[in-house]
């Protein structure tokens, strides 16, 4: 159990949600058409569909998400009822900017996260917004061809402005993306996480390396755009980024396994180097051109690098993978690597490696010297209701044994963990599949995967068990 005094003064306890899995309410209070309207409902073992537009014999789970459109009082109420200290939400870009580039922001989709925002302050509950997190308004991917074309990174800004101007003095934490690193070109499931991310498609472009590099650049200059626009609104804003980041393990103490496993787990990491040393870095500048990729760097652009280091790292952490320079003749994992035969998995085939977890904290820690905030950490389960109850014990004992290294990171190797927000508190449809019953929070939700169901709330026993968690006289 934690103990450690004023380590944990400053600690935030809280979870993560974000508006396209939650809010609901597509087509309510001025929101414009986004990527995420358009992907139907998947399983584990079917991939969820993009569509052109809406077809009625399709199910779009986000549509009406878990109805936090309507239903956020209630449900910011348990989260306090639990003892939440802080909460990260998102802003959806489509609620503010219908188009993208409209001419002016709408204001009731601005009105709409102030109220949320009003009531996570009436419970002394910290507001931390994504500002994009999976939001994109579909017009700015038809009109311009989303983060690859230059202009969006303006739109983008403008649309931050427009927030953050507008929250000030209420939010003092941003986050400017949710895993930009997610750009997957080469697995199965490239075209739907890529999609995710962009709202664009690997498959529908010529050269993939090219694709690539303006996307990820472009998304690496927008956010330090963003950073110092922050600093100027308010100075006292703390901004960052969040990486989902998967670390490797080399399948043998063969030294080319161990250069794999540092390869793949480094190639998440260009993005996040770009965005805390003050300058894209000339490594991945120089494997883009060795591709025949140039990437035109303005000095406008070499300022904009270097004023916009971020505060802190965001991490979303659910798994480790290993790696191997040898093909092994098993299907590879998620993200490309092979799963630990001395870790158990998810019924997602999602690794479990609490240890893992502290691994990371510590090479961010000392790679980088900056504060990192657990944004995502959390377990997938079927959850049943058996005489009105739901007995997950399952996940408490994920949580508890995570948060335990969490604890070993923090007291006995000094990292600088400021904060776990677990993912996600409420169930909530699941991004990759889109199914209800891939459920992850303390707060079952009544939805089924095909829409239907009361949305009632019901609390878990992980709801009782974090509640007591947090008001141990330990936490205080």
């Amino acid at each position: 159990m934690f103990n450690g005094g004023a380590i944990m003064k400053k600690f935030m306890w809280g979870g993560s949600i974000s508006a396209h899995q939650s809010e609901g309410g597509y087509q309510e209070g001025g929101k414009g058409p986004a990527i995420m309207d358009y992907v139907s409902f998947g399983s584990h073992q079917q991939m969820r569909q993009v569509y052109d537009e809406i077809k009625e014999d399709v199910i779009y789970p986000n549509h009406t998400g878990i109805d936090f459109y309507h239903r956020y009082k209630e449900d910011i109420a348990l989260f306090a009822e639990m003892g939440f200290q802080a909460l990260r939400i998102s802003i959806d870009w489509s609620r503010i900017y219908p188009q993208g580039d409209d001419e002016y922001p709408n204001q009731e989709g601005l009105d709409f996260y102030h109220c949320v925002i009003d009531e996570l302050l009436k419970y002394h509950i910290e507001p931390i917004v994504t500002l994009y997190h999976f939001e994109m308004p579909l017009n700015i991917v038809k009109k311009y061809q989303s983060w690859y074309n230059r202009k969006t990174v303006d739109l983008y800004v403008r649309f931050c402005q427009t927030v953050i101007t507008s929250l000030n003095n209420k939010v003092h934490y941003w986050i400017t993306f949710n895993e930009t690193n997610h750009l997957d070109l080469k697995g199965k499931y490239s075209n739907l996480f890529t999609y995710i991310l962009t709202g664009l498609k690997p498959s529908e472009f010529d050269n993939i390396h090219e694709f690539e590099a303006r996307l990820s650049y472009h998304m690496s200059l927008a956010s330090t755009k963003v950073v110092e626009l922050a600093h100027q609104i308010n100075p006292q804003n703390k901004v960052g980024c969040v990486f989902g980041i998967t670390p490797f393990y080399p399948k043998t103490c063969h030294p080319l396994d161990v250069m794999r496993a540092f390869q793949d787990m480094n190639q998440d990491l260009y993005q996040l180097d770009a965005m805390t040393m003050g300058y894209f870095p000339q490594y991945k500048l120089a494997e883009f051109q060795e591709k025949g990729v140039f990437i035109e760097i303005s000095s406008e652009d070499k300022l904009a690098f270097a004023k916009g280091k971020i505060d802190f790292i965001g991490i979303n952490y659910y798994c480790t993978e290993v790696s191997s320079h040898i093909e092994i003749d098993e299907e590879k994992a998620l993200f490309g690597g092979y799963s630990n035969p001395y870790l158990e998995k998810t019924a997602w085939d999602l690794t479990i490696d609490p240890v893992g977890l502290r691994y990371l904290l510590n090479y961010l820690d000392r790679k980088y010297h900056l504060p990192i905030l657990i944004t995502e950490n959390g377990i997938g389960l079927e959850d049943e209701i058996i005489d009105g109850k739901i007995h997950d014990q399952v996940r408490v004992d994920y949580l508890q044994k995570h948060i335990d290294q969490i604890q070993k990171a923090i007291e006995k190797d000094y990292v600088d963990c400021i904060g776990y927000l677990m993912w996600g508190p409420i169930d909530l449809v699941s991004a990759t599949s889109g199914e209800m019953k891939k459920r992850y929070g303390f707060i079952y939700v009544d939805k089924n995967d095909d829409g239907t169901g009361s949305y009632q709330r019901i609390k878990k026993d992980s709801f009782y068990w974090f509640k007591e968690f947090l008001k141990s006289k330990e936490y205080e």
